[in-house]
Parts: C-alpha cells; sequence; structure tokens
C-alpha cells in the first residue's frame, strides 16, 4: 500500500512539474517575440478585450524600477473622442483617431527617488513601456510607441486633454489594436554598435 501511495505521489509530482515546464515559453518563442515586433500603425475596428489590456499592463508593471519605486501610472483609453483628441497633440500620431485603445505611460512625480535619481522614471517608464509592446505582440495585437516627453507642447497638449495633475507627466503614447497591415521587422542586429572587453 505504501509502495502505490509513493508511485502515486510521485506520478502526481512528475506530471505537474511537466505541465509547469510546458507552460512556460521556449527560449526561441521569447526570442522569436522580441525579434518579430514591430511598429503597427493600422488597425481593424476589432475591440481589444479587457483582458488583453489587463495582461499589458500586468506586464508592464513587471518591468524593472529603481529601488522599486514603481513611479508610473497608466491612461487606459478607448473613448473614441478622447482618441480623437489625442491624436492632435502629436503631429505624428493621427493613427490614434483610428485605434481602438492607447494607453498613456505616465512618470508620477509623487514615487520619483528624490535629487539626482528624480529622473530614474524615464527609465523605469521606458522599461515598463518595452514590456506592454511585447505583450501586446505576442497576444496578436500591434501597437506603435509614440513619443511625448521631453517635447513640451506634446507634453501640454495630453495633460490637457487628459486632464492630467501637475504631477503626472506623460511619456509616450502606446497605440494599440488589431493590426490592419503586415510589416517586416527590421533587422537591427549591427556588431559595430558592439564593445567587448575581455
Amino acid at each position: 500500500m505504501k509502495r502505490l501511495l509513493f508511485c502515486a505521489l510521485l506520478t502526481a509530482t512528475l506530471l505537474g512539474c511537466g505541465t509547469k515546464e510546458s507552460s512556460q515559453p521556449s527560449d526561441d518563442q521569447v526570442m522569436e517575440n522580441i525579434l518579430s515586433r514591430t511598429s503597427i500603425r493600422v488597425y481593424t475596428d476589432q475591440p481589444v478585450e479587457d483582458a488583453k489590456i489587463q495582461k499589458m499592463l500586468r506586464a508592464a508593471m513587471a518591468a524593472p524600477t529603481a529601488v522599486n519605486k514603481q513611479p508610473w501610472h497608466f491612461i487606459v483609453v478607448t473613448n473614441k473622442d478622447v482618441l480623437k483628441s489625442l491624436s492632435e497633440t502629436n503631429p505624428h500620431g493621427g493613427m490614434i483617431a483610428q485605434a481602438p485603445l492607447a494607453i498613456v505611460v505616465c512618470g508620477d512625480m509623487n514615487k520619483t527617488l528624490e535629487g539626482s535619481g528624480r529622473e530614474f522614471w524615464i527609465q523605469d517608464c521606458s522599461a515598463a513601456t518595452e514590456n506592454l509592446l511585447l505583450a501586446a505582440h505576442s497576444m496578436g495585437l500591434g501597437a506603435v510607441w509614440t513619443a511625448v516627453y521631453p517635447d513640451a507642447d506634446r507634453v501640454a497638449g495630453v495633460t490637457k486633454v487628459l486632464e492630467l495633475p501637475s504631477t503626472l507627466i506623460p511619456l509616450n503614447t502606446i497605440v494599440i489594436g488589431y493590426p490592419g497591415e503586415t510589416p517586416q521587422p527590421k533587422d537591427k542586429w549591427n556588431e559595430a554598435n558592439i564593445t567587448y572587453k575581455k
């Protein structure tokens, strides 16, 4: 009886481990997601599901952050009038008006480091943005990063449209939807950009 229980426990453990491992993406899958991501500026009319929005935000908030300050705040925009107004704040943001979704990534100045470390919010929010873009791509969505900060006019425009408090600085607007185009990703590998110190 003990042997039977031991075998059953061992089998359950091995099956559990196998299931866990198989649910993890392989190195090749991770690299393929990174290398095949490209900017998408044309979208279908299909709305982005709430579950996918939550997954993108969860991925964004998993980003590294200086001293774990997490100085980010995300504004999720699906309202068509607000999307149109956002498109008018950026001379290269016309696609925002046609998209079903935009997420504005902001730095929260109430959560930054003090002194010279304050500007680390830009790096933290940029890391969160890249996670968000990769998560979108992995779920079959298309997205494009449109810069806001440090362009003073764009910052003022987005702040006005979204009625942001002075403590939130918009870093970028990530425009998201189901792809209406299939551009080929660029191969950006260039060994000239690498220096090895051995």
